[in-house]
């Protein structure tokens, strides 16, 4: 587990703001993307996934979780609503050296589950499994009621019997990282104050899952859970730096840096990692991530 979650990366330097987008984007490929893969795993290695899945992934990232499941012989499906992570998927998917080999066949498209890349899907044959692996944040909904919507648009597209998987971190005091996230929630608090007006959505923010919030995403989606489970997902980084450019990677500190600036932001996520490293200069989170699988 620790040499596939700690490996060293090159910094990179930071000239514009068009530079530090692509550099995120590759940060959140290289360093962050695969501390989930436990989850990937245990969800793929319990739905059986394989030959005959049609798998949509919502929120599907740079691909990482759809290129696992192609691995195991599944078609897939993914959209997203960042147009430079999809890019990286696209790349990834099509690589010559990709497990399944060159040009897997994959369906790529911006936004949600209303993509034209999914109606091409599923006119073809419905999906067997769709998975939401961050279902409030990945989905690019603005809240609970948008990420309901796209759950049910997807679930139409799902055969009966089929899975739909949300999954959310476990409980605070079992997520380490919680509290190091908690930091961008704290220092964009500003946000929510009567008297800040903005004329676009608010950059998603970090939230803690509650007990039973994948249930109610599920009842809300009308969808019926089947089963649960938790996993370990542990955030291992090779130093702090790539620790603080991991985890700027996610967004969840992007309403803080606007509220405050980029140098304070990263000075306090510095600091609330500093209990958390090692004495190898490692950085070391232990978490626990709930899954929650439903049937349509």
């Amino acid at each position: 587990m620790t040499s596939t979650l700690v490996q060293r990366h090159r910094p990179h330097p930071s000239s514009s703001r068009t530079t530090d987008a692509h550099a995120r984007t590759r940060d959140w490929a290289e360093i962050q993307e695969r501390m989930l893969v436990p989850l990937y795993e245990a969800v793929y290695e319990r739905l059986d996934v394989g030959a005959g899945t049609r798998l949509l992934g919502l929120g599907c990232g740079s691909g990482l979780a759809l290129l696992m499941a192609a691995a195991r012989g599944a078609t897939v499906c993914g959209v997203d609503t960042d147009g430079r992570r999809l890019d990286l998927a696209r790349d990834r998917l099509t690589a010559v050296d990709a497990p399944g080999g060159p040009a897997l066949p994959a369906r790529l498209g911006l936004g949600g589950p209303e993509s034209p890349c999914v109606q091409e899907a599923a006119a073809e044959s419905a999906f067997t499994v769709v998975t939401a692996f961050e279902p409030l944040s990945a989905l690019g909904a603005a809240g609970p009621a948008a990420s309901v919507s796209a759950l049910a648009a997807a679930a139409a597209r799902t055969e009966r019997g089929g899975a739909v998987v949300l999954a959310g971190w476990g409980p605070p005091e079992r997520c380490a990282t919680s509290g190091v996230l908690g930091v961008g929630d704290r220092l964009a608090d500003p946000m929510d104050s009567p008297g800040h007006h903005r004329e676009v959505p608010p950059p998603v923010r970090w939230r803690p899952c509650g007990r039973d919030a994948l249930e109610e995403l599920a009842a809300l989606a009308g969808l019926r859970p089947d089963g649960s489970g938790r996993v370990a997902c542990p955030f291992g980084y090779a130093d702090m730096d790539s620790a603080v450019r991991g985890l700027l990677s996610t967004g969840l500190f992007d309403a803080a840096e606007q509220v405050t600036d980029p140098v304070q932001v990263r000075k306090e996520i510095i600091e609330a990692l500093h209990p958390h490293q090692r004495a190898d200069g490692t950085v070391w989170m232990p978490n626990v991530f709930r899954y929650l699988i439903c049937r349509v």
